[in-house]
């Protein structure tokens, strides 16, 4: 099988990459991202010694470059992890999130149906449901709960999921979606919550939290999200949506807490800042029809998937160095006023 996976130098796509190699030797794989402020060659440049692998440097926005590719490469498998993804930006600047999260996400779906791609898999997100209250832990989302987005970042990948339910009923397109919870692990770029502030805490810097820091996240260990979607391409039911969640609902300071007793540092570096516009306050996931449909559950806990990041963060202190070069410091000084 020849598997195209966009994004692939990104945080979750990379992990993916990695997991899949892994497991599917025979298997071979292409790594197409346009390599944006998010995506790094030190992360994928552990990939080199692998023989079924090759990177390629691309924008899913551009469609002839993603016509031609197809036409090359006549891919078995496509799975789309390209996005903006950070909300704060998308409430600064839309247009890159329609760019990439929509108008990409079509390009891929007219060249996977023109070139009969096998299964189109896409990566998406369970903010597309928008909040929980805080006061009702039984609610949960699930497949069926209704889109009911608060961000740009969500809406653009609402839209995106809704295009790639349509080629399935009007073109017979084999796609299947997956919705996951907060990921979090290795190789992730530290503009998100838990890189962010083990990055500060590590260099005594303080924590910038929103509001009151009791909004609510399910996450997941990223190589659990992985397997998911190994396991929903390989067993999925075309045309079906799958939520993958981790069953660890934490809300923000009961995180940073943690990650400051990870590395024995002082609850004082927390700072509470304005909260961002439209802050969803929960986030919880019902994977009950993957569990009982596909055999899939999560196998990281939240407390030894949290060890395992901080101790790779701390182990990888050049790779962070690269990452946050540049105006990266300056974006964060802007975004928290901190």
């Amino acid at each position: 099988m020849k598997y195209l996976v966009t994004g692939g130098a990104g945080f979750i796509g990379s992990n993916f990459i990695q997991y899949m190699m892994d497991k599917y030797p025979e298997d071979e794989f292409i790594n197409l991202d346009a390599l944006t402020y998010a995506g790094h060659t030190n992360t994928i440049e552990r990939f080199n010694e692998y023989c079924n692998y090759r990177f390629v440097k691309g924008d899913i926005t551009n469609r002839q470059f993603v016509m031609e590719l197809f036409s090359k490469e006549k891919f078995d498998v496509v799975v789309n992890f390209a996005a903006e993804s950070h909300v704060d930006r998308s409430i600064n600047d839309t247009s890159a999130f329609v760019l990439t999260n929509v108008l990409g996400t079509t390009n891929l779906l007219d060249a996977s149906k023109k070139y009969e791609v096998e299964r189109y898999h896409q990566v998406g997100t369970d903010e597309v449901y928008g909040e929980l209250p805080l006061d009702r832990p039984d609610l949960l989302f699930s497949e069926k709960t209704p889109i009911h987005t608060s961000s740009s970042y969500s809406s653009s990948k609402a839209s995106a999921d809704l295009f790639v339910l349509s080629y399935y009923r009007t073109h017979g397109l084999p796609v299947t979606i997956s919705r996951c919870s907060n990921n979090y692990g290795p190789y992730q770029y530290p503009e998100k919550l838990i890189p962010l502030m083990i990055c500060r805490a590590i260099k005594d810097i303080k924590l910038p939290v929103y509001g009151n820091g009791l909004n609510v996240r399910d996450w997941i260990f990223v190589e659990d999200h992985c397997s998911a979607i190994d396991t929903i391409i390989h067993k999925g039911k075309v045309g079906e949506v799958y939520n993958v969640g981790g069953q660890s609902e934490r809300t923000n300071l009961q995180v940073v807490n943690t990650i400051l007793e990870k590395l024995h540092k002082s609850k004082e570096l927390i700072s509470f800042v304005a909260d961002r516009p439209g802050h969803d306050k929960r986030y919880a996931i019902d994977f009950s029809k993957i569990k009982s449909e596909l055999g899939w559950a999560p196998s990281m806990s939240f407390e030894d998937g949290i060890a395992k990041t901080v101790g790779w963060y701390i182990d990888n202190e050049l790779w962070l160095n690269e990452v946050t070069a540049g105006g990266y410091q300056e974006y964060i000084s802007k975004m928290y006023g901190i």
